[in-house]
């Protein structure tokens, strides 16, 4: 398979790495430092692009590869607010496109196991949830997509959550804010060089009960882009990374 790159920063070099183990080709490598050979002519020579650029930049080239008819692997976050609109667009070029927030194969179980302990926990109304995330301090922005993501699969599925909170968090970040009962907190937290973790918890009166992904380092991330890859190259259509991971088989 020929793969394009859509941003070659450490992510797009692990991908690249794990691409070539896999047996496939790069034919396309852009950064911020040659933009001008992102066309569509030179779209064309790859049967599947990755897109890992910035907020900035995602969505002008999710509208190239529509436009190239090349199928696309969205793992840049920051555009879901234009969600929509992507995927009229997606249907209406009869274009493929496969997007999430974490492609890692284990964060997906993780996001599946989530959803089905917030359905257990809707009959054990004397615990409270929330999510705590930790990220290396270059990770500027919280919560992280995964966070999000992990939150919105609890309030899906546990009646008494309707939103999600975000809190910053640190020795000079106490969270010192009441949390409504309805919402579901997201703690935040900086360290040096940690890829991520994330953490489920229900805290009741007699017990915790904690339920933890780590992640050692980013190459699951990068394995599970090049997956979705492999998967989207002969498809149609607008599709979450859910899709891919069907555990309902």
């Amino acid at each position: 398979m020929k793969i394009a790159l859509l941003g070659y920063g450490k992510m797009g070099k692990m991908i690249e790495q794990i691409a070539l183990s896999r047996q496939h080709e790069i034919v396309l490598k852009i950064d911020r430092d040659n933009t001008d050979e992102l066309t569509a002519e030179n779209l064309q020579k790859a049967d599947v692009a990755i897109e890992f650029s910035t907020p900035s930049t995602v969505l002008s080239n999710i509208e190239l590869c529509f436009s190239a008819g090349v199928p696309i692997v969205v793992g840049t976050t920051g555009w879901h607010n234009e969600m929509e609109q992507i995927k009229e667009q997606c249907e209406f070029n009869k274009a493929s496109l496969i997007y999430g927030t974490n492609f890692s194969v284990g964060v997906n179980i993780f996001f599946h196991v989530n959803k089905l302990l917030a359905r257990i926990m809707n009959n054990y109304p004397y615990y409270e949830v929330q999510v705590e995330e930790i990220h290396h301090t270059q990770k500027l922005d919280s919560p992280s997509g995964t966070a999000i993501t992990i939150a919105e699969g609890i309030i899906d599925s546990l009646d008494a959550k309707q939103n999600w909170k975000n809190v910053l968090v640190g020795d000079d970040h106490p969270n010192t804010e009441v949390t409504p009962a309805n919402e579901v907190l997201i703690e935040s937290l900086r360290i040096e060089s940690v890829p991520g973790t994330h953490t489920v918890i229900y805290d009741s009166e007699v017990d915790t009960i904690e339920f933890k992904h780590t992640a050692h380092n980013r190459n699951g991330f990068a394995l599970g882009a090049v997956l979705a890859a492999e998967w989207i190259k002969d498809k149609k259509g607008f599709h979450s990374i859910e899709e891919m991971f069907d555990f309902n088989k």
